[in-house]
């Protein structure tokens, strides 16, 4: 049977799928794969991984005609059409709770990174303006004290609150169901005016989209540190640039963008914005394990056994 992997992942899971007789294509090349060569590979091969950028909607996934699995090289899975995949006999997975704690960690990095103004103050030195202390340089915002809002409960909110314990901070959070968790729930609205630090958790679906808009940032206390390592569209853009130009939100950490990966220029321009390339899961253990869940999905499915992390 043939495997066709959309982008190179680590060797551990490509290996794992030679061993057990399988033959593997990797596309070399870089950037978004077009539909065309998707839908080809749909029609070709018996599984697929694919990656969060690749568009396997109805109209794309409506010529498959080969693929029994496509197990995504992600937690999310918001560029598939799963239920459209599970009418046409497709099984798809995903990549849960080995990048968890690498996804934590970078949030935490970013809200330290944009509230304590490192990149900011790295550029300033690296540029030779750095000519002695001084009281007033490069003030930021402080943990200390500080109530820390986390939108989004599931395996990441949960690292990242408890990654967040040994610093003095009031943790609150908003999920769609309440949690068994020492922390306090609170509805969305109350989530937005009380925190000083808000940092996205969630997936990407309906309701989420443009969870926040120029009306949620109006609602939120001047000054808010925001953080997003979850997906972009979650955040209309251009209303959080206009939110940082006003100084609404004081800073921001971003990982992922609503056109990803196109960028909002302004957003490029701003000192008072961390921008990274989605990187949320990029630590060596974290993408070996994915690699190797991905194989084992799709071996599992094409022996006629059953999927370790299934999403439809």
């Amino acid at each position: 049977m043939k495997v066709f992997v959309t982008k190179e992942i680590p060797e551990v899971g490509i290996n794992y799928l030679k061993n057990k007789g399988f033959e593997v294509y990797i596309r070399k090349e870089k950037g978004i794969i077009p539909d065309t060569e998707l839908i080809q590979a749909l029609k070709e091969y018996d599984g697929i991984i694919s990656m969060l950028s690749d568009n396997l909607t109805e109209e794309t996934l409506k010529h498959a005609e080969k693929v029994k699995v496509i197990a995504n090289y992600a937690v999310g899975y918001n560029n598939i059409d799963i239920d459209y995949a599970k009418s046409k006999g497709i099984i798809v997975t995903n990549t849960p709770d080995v990048l968890t704690y690498a996804t934590a960690e970078l949030a935490f990095g970013l809200m330290l990174a944009s509230s304590r103004r490192l990149v900011e103050a790295d550029k300033f030195t690296r540029e030779g303006k750095f000519i002695g202390w001084e009281p007033m340089l490069f003030l930021g915002k402080t943990l200390d004290g500080a109530t820390v809002g986390i939108v989004g409960m599931g395996r990441i909110g949960r690292k990242f609150a408890e990654m967040l314990q040994g610093f003095n901070v009031n943790i609150i959070y908003y999920s769609k169901t309440r949690k068994h968790l020492p922390y306090r729930f609170v509805d969305f609205e109350t989530l937005l005016k009380e925190s000083d630090f808000i940092s996205l958790h969630l997936p990407l679906t309906k309701e989420s989209k443009h969870m926040i808009t120029k009306n949620e940032f109006e609602k939120m206390k001047d000054g808010v540190v925001f953080i997003n390592t979850a997906r972009g569209a979650i955040v209309k853009e251009l209303d959080l640039v206009e939110a940082l130009k006003s100084g609404k939100v004081a800073y921001a950490g971003l990982d992922v963008y609503e056109f990803e990966p196109e960028i909002t220029e302004e957003l490029k321009k701003m000192d008072n914005v961390v921008i990274l390339p989605h990187i949320g899961s990029a630590t060596e253990k974290a993408r070996n394990e994915m690699s190797m869940l991905v194989a084992k999905n799709v071996v599992a499915v094409l022996s006629g056994e059953k999927p370790l992390t299934p999403v439809n």
